[in-house]
């Protein structure tokens, strides 16, 4: 059984998954990480450069992974924020199955449930990330996004004023999985 994290960007997912493999001494795979792994190491944000923004894309190679990762086991995955996402034939997200079914037929899915102003005023701020999108806000692709992270969550942590390393034993504890 696997443990997925999910959340917005900027949630503390990668924190919380390395916390997690150090109580739980189980690997962390993180489908960002390898994205850009199986594209001669090339960032997120080059990768999305190199095909001229198109988020089509990286959603398809992010499908490719999330699919290898769900078919391990006794793992913790570590998603990107947009994992819940895919886009339909006109460009627009919406819930994406494939990648959450693929993922909870093997595991638990937990939601890093925090404060959409503050996450959004930090994925702004961070020069590292690519925007999502040239015309809407951080805030308003967060808020649309909401539903889909309720509906592929089996539980949902609140985030806000918990330090990493309790968010951690929480979500263990959630997950059901031995702490060791």
């Amino acid at each position: 059984m696997n443990l997925i994290l999910i959340g917005m960007r900027g949630a503390g997912k990668s924190n919380i998954s390395r916390r997690l493999a150090a109580l739980t001494k189980r690997p962390v795979m993180s489908t960002d990480a390898l994205i850009s792994y199986e594209n001669q190491g090339c960032s997120i944000p080059i990768l999305l450069e190199k095909t001229g923004g198109d988020w089509r894309t990286f959603r398809d190679l992010e499908t490719q992974v999330v699919q290898k990762v769900a078919a391990m086991d006794d793992v913790i995955i570590d998603t990107g924020g947009g994992v819940v996402v895919d886009l339909d034939d006109e460009g627009r997200e919406i819930y994406s199955r494939r990648k959450m079914d693929a993922l909870k037929k093997n595991g638990r899915v937990i939601w890093l449930e925090g404060d959409i102003v503050r996450l959004a005023a930090k994925a702004t701020a961070d020069s590292r990330r690519p925007s999502l999108s040239a015309t809407e806000s951080e805030e308003a692709i967060m808020r649309r996004r909401l539903p889909f992270y309720q509906r592929a969550a089996d539980h949902a942590v609140n985030i806000e004023g918990i330090r990493r390393e309790i968010l951690a034993v929480k979500v263990c504890m959630l997950a059901d999985f031995w702490l060791t």
